[in-house]
This record gives structure tokens, C-alpha cells and sequence, in this order.
């Protein structure tokens, strides 16, 4: 779980989580100035505190660093602020466990469902257009490159150089990029969203600038491809 100041959602997301789907629970906190931690360990998570706000990117690093390191074998990626169903992470893990894929995104663009948890429409929007230049860039075929809501292969995490990535949100697009590049297999399974007022969005302007990024990271990749530059996040 990678946290920021998600005090008020966190209980209520680890209560939603399905008994026995985690041998361990997580939780890095990225310097919330609520009582995140205090909640988490109140919890009984194992709680690492970054001791400044590094970024949504640089939270995820510091978590599959330690996954990775505590033996994990398949890694769940769920935001603490409760906008995801943790009731879905069986749907996500099963086909890395029957080994037919070395990722597995929660897509809210499969099923229908895409609007109906509450999602403004200018985001609808910007995430059909992104995830579409996104296909055309990288050759393939997903339906949503923007979910936070993702399971990795230990495999697929020690295939790619995330470290190499931003600490911002475009490491989301970053290790997906990494991972089409290394031919591994990404799954889509369906799921459901609720936006309301505790959970952690990105404002307009901030997401503007992250729309940018993904557009720039699809270019760098493009580039890397043609052999027009070199890109360290590729090699």
C-alpha cells in the first residue's frame, strides 16, 4: 500500500480485504501529515515511513523493494484510500498464479462499469485519449493504462529497472512501457471505482502535467526504439 495522509480510508480498505489473499501487508507511508501511521500500525501492517514526501513513484519503488526483499512471489498493488474494491484481488492474482500472465491490471474501462463509481467525465475522457496514444505507441491492445490497482509477477518486477523511473505518477506508464518492452504478458481483469471525497485524486492542473509525462515517456520510448537516443528506464 502506498500511503499518503490516508488515515480516514485505510481501516476500511484493510477490512475489505479478502482473508488469506496476503502472507504480508505493507504499507509505505510518503511523510502524510495525518495519522496514517499510526492507524497502520494499529493495524498491524508493517509500516515504512519515508522521512519527506518523495512522490507517488518513489512510494512504489520503497514498496516493491521491500516485497521483493520479504521473498514475495506475487506483489498487489491497492491504494489505502479505499477508491479500489480489495474484494477484486483474487480476480487479480489468479492468473499469475496459474501462470498466464506476469501482470494483471483492474481495468474500469472493462465491464461497462467505467462511469457508474462516480468518474468526472473530463477524466473519462483524458484516459481513453492516453491509453489510446499509448497502444498506438507501444503495438498493443489495453484497455486502461492509468489504474492503480495492478498485481506483478515477482518475475516481471525483477525483469524491469523500475528503480530507473520517475518518483512522480508517470511511473505507472514507465513500468508498464518496461514491461512491453521485455515481452512479458499483461492481463486486464474488470473492476469497479468510487470517487468521493476521501479518496486521493489528482487535481486538474496536476493531472495536465502527468498527461504531459505520459506523452513525453511514449515518445522517449519511441525514440529508444528507433535508435535515435539512448533511455536508461529501456536498456
Amino acid at each position: 500500500m502506498p500511503a499518503f495522509n490516508a488515515a480516514r480510508t485505510l481501516r476500511q480498505t484493510f477490512d475489505a480485504i479478502p482473508p488469506g489473499t496476503a502472507d504480508e501487508i505493507i504499507l509505505t507511508d510518503d511523510a502524510s501529515s495525518d495519522a496514517t501511521v499510526a492507524v497502520a500500525e494499529d493495524l498491524g501492517l508493517r509500516v515504512i515511513c519515508h522521512t519527506r514526501n518523495r512522490g507517488y513513484g518513489a512510494n512504489q519503488k520503497t514498496c516493491y523493494d521491500a516485497a521483493l526483499a520479504a521473498g514475495a512471489d506475487i506483489v498487489v498493488m491497492l491504494h489505502p484510500d479505499h477508491q479500489y474494491d480489495p474484494r477484486a484481488i483474487p480476480d487479480l492474482i489468479r492468473p499469475l498464479v496459474d501462470r498466464r500472465a506476469d501482470a494483471v491490471f483492474g481495468s474500469r474501462m472493462l465491464g461497462g462499469r467505467f462511469l457508474q463509481g462516480g468518474m468526472p467525465l473530463w477524466k473519462f475522457y483524458a484516459n481513453v485519449a492516453l491509453t489510446a496514444a499509448a497502444n498506438m505507441t507501444l503495438r498493443t491492445y489495453l484497455t486502461e493504462f492509468h489504474s492503480g490497482f495492478r498485481a506483478y509477477s515477482r518475475g516481471y518486477l525483477e525483469a524491469v529497472p523500475y528503480e530507473r523511473n520517475s518518483d512522480s505518477f508517470v511511473f505507472d506508464t514507465e513500468i508498464i512501457v518496461q514491461g512491453l518492452h521485455k515481452g512479458l504478458r499483461i492481463f486486464e481483469v474488470p473492476i469497479a471505482t468510487r470517487y468521493f471525497a476521501e479518496a486521493s485524486q489528482i487535481a486538474f492542473r496536476p493531472s495536465v502535467r502527468y498527461g504531459l509525462q505520459i506523452l513525453l515517456t511514449l515518445a522517449a520510448y519511441h525514440a529508444y526504439r528507433r535508435g535515435w537516443r539512448r533511455d536508461a528506464r529501456f536498456a
